[in-house]
C-alpha cells in the first residue's frame, strides 16, 4: 500500500498535549520484527511509569521524534553531522510537550533541514531507546524515539541550522561504507533504501 502523506496543516497532525494520544500511536504501531516490538514494549512501559514523559523535565528519559527525509526520488536521505553528538544521525529532537509524534517528526524536519513542503508517513518506520550521555548540566538520560519516512519536494535545497555541523545526502551504497549507528542502517532498511 503506498504511503499516505500528510503535510503540516493537515488537521490530523494538530498538536496533542495528552501522553495517552502518544501511548495510543505506539501501541498502532505493530511491527514484525521481534526486536522493533521489544523497543515500542520499553517505550509504553517507560510512559506507564512517568506521566511527564514529552517533557524534557522528566531527566530520567523522554519521548522523542525523528524522521528519515528522503529525497523525491526515493533514493537518498538527508542526515545531520549532530553538533552536540558529533554523529552523523537522523533529523529528530525533542517532543516538547506534544503527544502527535508524527508532527513532531516533522517540525523537526523542516526546523533542521530548511525545506519547506515535507510531507510525513503517519505510520512508524522505527523505534528505539537510547542513551544520550551527559552534556553540561544535563545528566545522562533516555531518548525513547519514534521514525517516520518524511518525503522532501523535487529540487529540495537544505539549509544547514544551528544544531548541525553539517547536512548531506546519504544513498544506500554510502551507509554500507561508513561506520554509522546500527540503529541509522536499521532505519535506512525500515525505509527501504539499504539492502537487506
Amino acid at each position: 500500500m503506498p504511503p499516505r502523506l500528510l503535510r503540516a496543516s493537515d488537521p490530523e497532525l494538530q498538536p496533542r498535549s495528552d501522553l495517552a494520544h502518544a501511548v495510543r500511536l505506539l501501541e498502532a504501531y505493530a511491527p514484525s520484527d521481534p526486536a522493533q516490538r521489544a523497543e515500542r514494549d520499553k517505550v509504553l512501559a517507560f510512559c506507564a511509569e512517568h506521566a511527564d514523559a514529552l517533557h524534557r523535565s522528566c531527566l530520567s528519559g523522554h519521548l522523542t521524534a525523528s524522521a528519515l527525509l528522503v529525497d523525491h526520488a526515493g533514493q537518498r536521505a538527508l542526515l545531520t553531522l549532530h553538533r552536540k553528538l558529533g554523529k552523523w544521525l537522523q533529523l529528530g529532537g525533542h517532543c516538547d510537550g506534544d503527544a502527535n509524534l508524527p508532527a513532531v517528526a516533522l517540525r523537526e524536519s523542516l526546523e533542521e533541514s530548511g525545506i519547506e513542503d515535507l510531507a510525513v508517513d503517519p505510520r512508524p518506520i522505527d523505534v528505539d531507546v537510547h542513551v544520550i550521555p551527559a552534556y553540561r548540566d544535563v545528566p545522562e538520560h533516555l531518548h525513547l524515539d519514534t521514525s517516520y519516512l518524511v518525503r522532501a519536494p523535487q529540487g529540495a535545497t537544505p539549509v544547514k541550522s544551528d544544531e548541525s555541523h553539517e547536512l548531506a545526502w546519504f544513498t544506500a551504497q554510502d551507509v554500507e561504507r561508513l561506520d554509522l549507528e546500527p540503529s541509522l542502517r536499521r532505519l535506512f532498511r525500515a525505509a527501504g533504501l539499504a539492502h537487506r
